[in-house]
């Protein structure tokens, strides 16, 4: 694996997952070959993560190819820091999260961001799971809060929601 590299690596795969997806692919899977497949699990990466961020930005604008590395180096972070560059065998499922329309002291959508990023940290989100998808995005320019920031008080925090839900709300104070 080339850490010094990494980010350059992170970029050449975004854009090949945004060109497949721009052309009408619409098969993750079919993406990439074995050594980006090996490249991406050596750094926490799945398919998914790709292909989803490739077909928001590709239909929306957003989010860019610099949200994408600020999210996936906290992901990447965890990964070789926490778990040691091994692999969770656990995925939450969408029915598992809280409902969009719950809120915590008055935050619409941070009791169903909350376990997403910590799946998003550990690498537990199924397939049908995106952290930063269109309500994630709206929850943070609400609440005045970067994606990646949140992935890291809330790793920070992993096992204390109070103290981000309090990082939350100063955020969307200042």
């Amino acid at each position: 694996m080339n850490n010094y590299e990494y980010p350059n690596q992170f970029k050449a795969l975004w854009e090949h997952a945004v060109a497949e997806y721009g052309k009408g692919n619409r098969e993750p899977g079919t993406y990439f070959n074995p050594e980006q497949f090996e490249y991406m699990a050596n750094n926490g990466l799945k398919v998914m993560d790709l292909y989803d961020f490739a077909e928001d930005f590709v239909s929306g604008g957003e989010p860019d190819f610099e949200t994408f590395l600020l999210i996936h180096a906290a992901r990447r972070d965890y990964f070789l820091a926490e778990q040691k560059g091994v692999a969770s065998d656990v995925e939450i499922d969408m029915d598992t999260l809280p409902q969009k329309s719950e809120a915590v002291d008055g935050i619409v959508w941070l009791p169903r961001i909350l376990p997403k990023a910590k799946a998003k940290l550990k690498g537990e989100l199924s397939a049908d799971i995106m952290y930063s998808c269109g309500g994630d995005r709206r929850f943070f320019k609400q609440n005045n809060v970067n994606a990646a920031d949140f992935l890291r008080v809330v790793w920070a925090n992993m096992d204390d929601d109070a103290k981000t839900v309090e990082w939350v709300k100063q955020q969307a104070e200042s």
